[in-house]
């Protein structure tokens, strides 16, 4: 999904950022609905899989934000801005979106593709690293 204010974004626009969107809203009410539903099995969200551990962010995951050259933040879904909003609207969540410097966004790992991941920080940056490679 490319679209900047839905027209076709350039092959070769670089990415300038990730945002990731968690399938879980943020706040206190948000995070203990999230925690409570995961603990049950009702809800998951395979991207807080890979960014936390069960009590706290993985350092491993701030170790690899580091190491990949281009910012990346994570939001919840009830965090976003309207335009990112716009574009996820029909994108199952989570997933990881590349910013363009035309201004573009495109989905870069997919709510499959985090599943995939198993929760390891490791592959999530492998997974990122070769999208970014073959587009």
């Amino acid at each position: 999904m490319r679209g900047k204010d839905s027209s076709e974004a350039s092959d070769d626009a670089p990415i300038t950022g990730y945002s990731g969107i968690y399938n879980a809203d943020g706040g206190l009410a948000g995070e203990i609905r999230y925690l409570l539903g995961h603990l049950f099995g009702s809800v998951e969200c395979s991207l807080c899989d890979i960014t936390h551990s069960p009590v706290r962010r993985k350092p491993e995951w701030d170790r690899m934000v580091a190491r990949i050259g281009v910012p990346l933040v994570v939001l919840h879904r009830n965090e976003l801005d309207e335009r990112l909003s716009a574009a996820m609207r029909n994108v199952a969540l989570p997933v990881v979106v590349a910013h363009h410097s035309d201004g573009s966004t495109s989905v870069a790992l997919t709510a499959d593709q985090l599943t995939q991941l198993g929760g390891s920080v490791n592959d999530f940056e492998h997974a990122l690293l070769a999208q970014r490679r073959d587009p």
